[in-house]
């Protein structure tokens, strides 16, 4: 009988994980009960994907507020400024406030019209329309409001973010600026922190290129225990949520070492050779509120090596409208199937590879387990990906 279904997503209920508990004991024995219960198998090349949060979570990967302050006094002087962090109240706002625990000024720079993942500040339209460009213009929060008002809402959150960060300033020592311009920071002072994701590299390199004295990145902070905390050496505070009103929990730690145990524990149970990953956000953007997903310095921070790599595809409509267009539907897909079997092992460049995308295997995995299990009450943490490497010739 010829094969029906290509790749099987299951989201893989767990219990719900403490500090000090054995995640690869929970994880394995989580799919195998799920495997019994719903009569399926594991087979070789599936993929087993579990959240960052249930291991850091397992590993008390935490700190405090007063952590944080503690590690900005060791490693600033005098007055801040911080550099471009997104606008949210999970990500950056319990961040901001250990920072202001420090006692230092704080010169809060914000891009604008939207952050670095999209969530927007103001509104595009109405900037345009006051002639502020956002290329060259610098905004005080004085200038901010008069033009934008005292009530700038985000349209998902409801809230006004520059409100938010000012409200969490001890003593008043929060000033908020909007720029997308670093160097701007440099007339205010020397010292900078650096709290974008994705562009944090460049912000840094430009600072210390502009004649900046100290320059740190929120992966620099906490990437040692302070005061005993948990801490992470790769990604310090990136990667971060909130956890109550005074920690937050990192990302994790010793992930490559992980899966390792995770592929080696599922290989003792059930002979097969499983791919393993632990994920965070998914690389994708929303269409509606332009807010592009990832929060997360990357998408998998540890996945074992046959997730390495990019997919090698033929795009399978381009061909049937093209080379095999004259061939009957039962010669068309005999001649396809061929085709994908006798494909070339680089298709880069090649014409019956256009429109795919070369995305890196980590990311599209991570992205489906990450819309699979969600980040609310779906209580799915670990995601089993079946047939994900199978294509329309494998029988």
């Amino acid at each position: 009988m010829a094969r029906t279904i290509g790749t099987v997503v299951r989201g893989i209920r767990t219990p719900v994980v403490k500090e000090g508990d054995n995640i690869i004991d929970i994880v394995v024995s989580s799919v195998l009960q799920s495997s019994q219960e719903e009569n399926y198998q594991l087979k070789d090349g599936d993929v087993i994907g579990v959240t960052e949060s249930l291991v850091a979570r397992s590993q008390g990967n935490y700190v405090s507020l007063t952590d944080i302050a503690d590690d900005i006094n060791s490693k600033f002087k005098g007055d801040i400024a911080v550099l471009f962090p997104i606008l949210s109240r999970n990500r950056f706002s319990l961040i901001l406030k250990g920072i202001a625990m420090s006692g230092k000024k704080i010169h809060l720079f914000l891009n604008y019209p939207s952050d670095e993942v999209g969530n927007h500040l103001i509104d595009v339209e109405l900037m345009d329309d006051l002639g502020i460009n956002p290329y060259t213009d610098m905004l005080t929060e004085e200038k901010y409001r008069q033009m934008f008002g005292n009530n700038v809402a985000h349209p998902f959150t409801g809230i006004d973010y520059v409100q938010l960060y000012k409200d969490i300033a001890v003593n008043g020592n929060i000033q908020i600026y909007l720029t997308n311009d670093p160097k701007i920071a440099l007339n205010y002072t020397k010292e900078i922190l650096v709290a974008n994701i994705h562009e944090r590299h460049r912000t840094k390199r430009m600072l210390k290129k502009a004649g900046a004295d100290t320059v740190y990145g929120l992966d620099d902070l906490m990437t040692h225990s302070v005061n005993g905390s948990g801490f992470n050496a790769d990604y310090g505070l990136l990667g971060s949520n909130k956890a109550t009103e005074d920690k937050v929990k990192l990302f994790p730690r010793n992930c490559n070492e992980i899966v390792g145990e995770l592929q080696k524990a599922f290989k003792q149970s059930t002979g097969k050779q499983v791919e393993v990953m632990i994920y965070g956000d998914g690389a994708f953007k929303d269409p509606q509120g332009k807010i592009w997903e990832l929060a997360d310095p990357v998408v998998s921070p540890g996945y074992t090596s046959g997730l390495f790599g990019t997919p090698n595809e033929i795009k399978i409509k381009y061909v049937a409208d093209n080379e095999m267009k004259a061939l009957t539907s039962e010669a068309l897909t005999q001649a396809i199937k061929d085709k994908i079997k006798d494909k070339s092992l680089n298709l880069c460049g090649k014409e019956e590879a256009l429109g795919t995308t070369p995305r890196q295997y980590t990311d599209l995995l991570g992205s489906l387990c990450d819309l699979t299990s969600g980040s609310g009450d779906k209580g799915t943490p670990v995601v089993l990906v079946q047939g994900y490497f199978d294509n329309y010739a494998t029988e």
